[in-house]
């Protein structure tokens, strides 16, 4: 099969009417939602457990952070193969296993008796998650066939994308507060229960690619590409830049990528159909997600650190910090989709959207050691929130929109593996800049003075953001240069389903 350019809006093919609207369509939505909150929220749940876990199991700070990339390591270099697995053995199937397998390794990881068999348990959740997460994108992009109500969708479903680390924080911090670290995994189960319900009574096992056969080669180049890539970045924050173990895993990551898009032009069933990426507006829209997630956990990350260590903040109270950002994201994630885009067009509202978290960022680099929540954190907060809710749902919107049926798993998983890879590249570049930024502000100073050292842990945390700023700033220009001009098609009206 020849590989096709998507040209100015427009997709060569037969096209097919759509189908009547499902009645349980947003019956539907909630079920996706609430399978996607487990999964996104999963990436920051876990984070202020992590001191309680070390204690109880007793492993070492320099093993803290496997907790976190055993997830992000199976999740990335595994979600293009758990997409197109949706595609061809049905999504409904795909998104059950997910489910199941994702309470099983939560359970296992809260019964963990030995830091062994926690990270394998994340691993594990790695592994379901990337089966259920691109099934759960593609139900939403093949049940929400009106425009109208696509956007309305959408803007829930990116809310939860971009605000679930957040919301992970907040009951990362309730539970361990009110019980225990391990209630943080053991919370999965209870929402598993919820979304496994659900989707057994409301989804349909329609494969849409069931005549295609899985691409075992790419399948190999592009999991084993992702996998050395994040574990590169993972690397730096333990070793140093110029480390094999760092940059010998991102060569590697960078050969094994590019020998997968080499594959793909000659596989007769390609694993990602090199057609998804070639229209302006969706790949504009993978760069935008990646960019976002890869500036957000300078918010997530470090300012929980100022939070609680230097504000003294407890773990629930931090979680609820977050709260007005998450307001703030949902509620300009419904303006961004259902008005601006609609009216404006993805090249004024996401560019837009990048600014005004490049803003909010800046802003927040002038906190300082006698800072206040109120008047430091709490406005800047805000901004950040309003800027993200314009950028993450109508880009997920735009990168999943107009895409072959049959393609539908493999375009949500690509979606996903751009905010999984560019926040595991923000976490690993910040924590280095943020670390190499204190050691500097110490050099011939007193590091025994408490004071000296509080500003050292400000100079970190504001170097983060800087950089986080920075990374807005280049999605900005980036969202620019790449979107077309206009009003998509397919927003203005119910596109069709198109067959390549």
């Amino acid at each position: 099969m020849s590989q096709k350019t998507l040209t100015e809006g427009t997709q060569s093919g037969v096209t097919e009417a759509h189908p009547a609207p499902s009645s349980k369509r947003w019956w539907i939505l909630a079920t996706v939602a609430v399978a996607q909150l487990m999964v996104v929220l999963d990436a920051t749940i876990v984070n202020i457990a992590l001191p309680s876990a070390q204690k109880d199991l007793g492993f070492s700070d320099g093993n803290r952070q496997w907790i976190v990339t055993a997830y992000a390591l199976a999740f990335a270099s595994l979600l293009l193969l758990g997409g197109r697995i949706a595609d061809l053995f049905g999504r409904k199937t795909a998104f059950l296993v997910g489910v199941v397998g994702f309470a099983g390794a939560s359970a296992l990881g809260g019964a963990a008796n030995s830091f062994g068999m926690l990270v394998t348990a994340r691993a594990l959740q790695g592994v379901a998650g990337a089966l259920l997460a691109p099934a759960a994108l593609s139900l939403l992009n093949t049940t929400f066939t009106d425009a109208r109500e696509r956007a309305r969708a959408f803007s829930v479903y990116g809310a939860i994308a971009g605000a679930g680390g957040a919301v992970g924080l907040l009951l990362g911090g309730l539970l361990t507060d009110a019980f225990d670290w391990r209630w943080t995994l053991y919370v999965n189960v209870a929402i598993a229960f919820v979304a496994f319900a659900g989707g057994w009574l409301l989804l349909s096992n329609h494969r849409d690619a069931a005549g295609s056969k899985l691409d075992v080669p790419g399948t190999v180049l592009v999991a084993g590409g992702l996998f050395s890539l994040v574990y590169g970045f993972s690397n730096a924050e333990t070793h140093d830049w110029g480390s094999s173990q760092t940059w010998g895993f991102l060569i590697a990551g960078v050969v094994l990528l590019a020998a997968f898009v080499w594959w793909q032009n000659r596989a007769e069933h390609p694993l990602l159909p090199l057609r998804i990426l070639l229209d302006r507006n969706r790949g504009a829209s993978f760069l935008a997600v990646l960019i976002t997630g890869a500036g957000m956990f300078g918010v997530f990350l470090f300012l929980t650190y100022y939070l609680q260590l230097n504000l003294g903040f407890s773990p629930t109270k931090t979680g609820v910090a977050f709260l007005p950002m998450i307001g703030a994201l949902m509620v300009m994630a419904q303006v961004g989709t259902t008005v601006l885009v609609p009216r404006l067009g993805p090249k004024v509202v996401i560019p837009l959207g990048f600014a005004i978290a490049m803003v909010g960022m800046a802003w927040l680099t002038g906190i300082g050691v006698g800072s206040s929540y109120a008047t430091h954190v709490l406005p800047q907060l805000i901004v950040i929130g309003a800027g993200l809710g314009m950028v993450m749902p109508p880009a997920m919107q735009l990168a999943t929109s107009g895409v072959a049926a049959e393609d539908a798993g493999v375009a949500s998983a690509t979606v996903n593996a751009m905010q999984q890879v560019g926040g595991s590249i923000g976490t690993a570049l910040l924590n280095t800049l943020a670390a190499s930024a204190a050691t500097d502000y110490l050099a011939g100073k007193d590091a025994s003075s408490k004071l000296v050292q509080a500003q050292a842990t400000i100079e970190s945390y504001t170097t983060a953001f800087w950089w986080s700023a920075g990374f807005f700033a280049a999605g900005t220009l980036i969202a620019l240069a790449l979107y077309r001009r206009g009003v998509p098609e397919q927003d203005a009206d119910a596109a069709p389903v198109v067959h390549m």
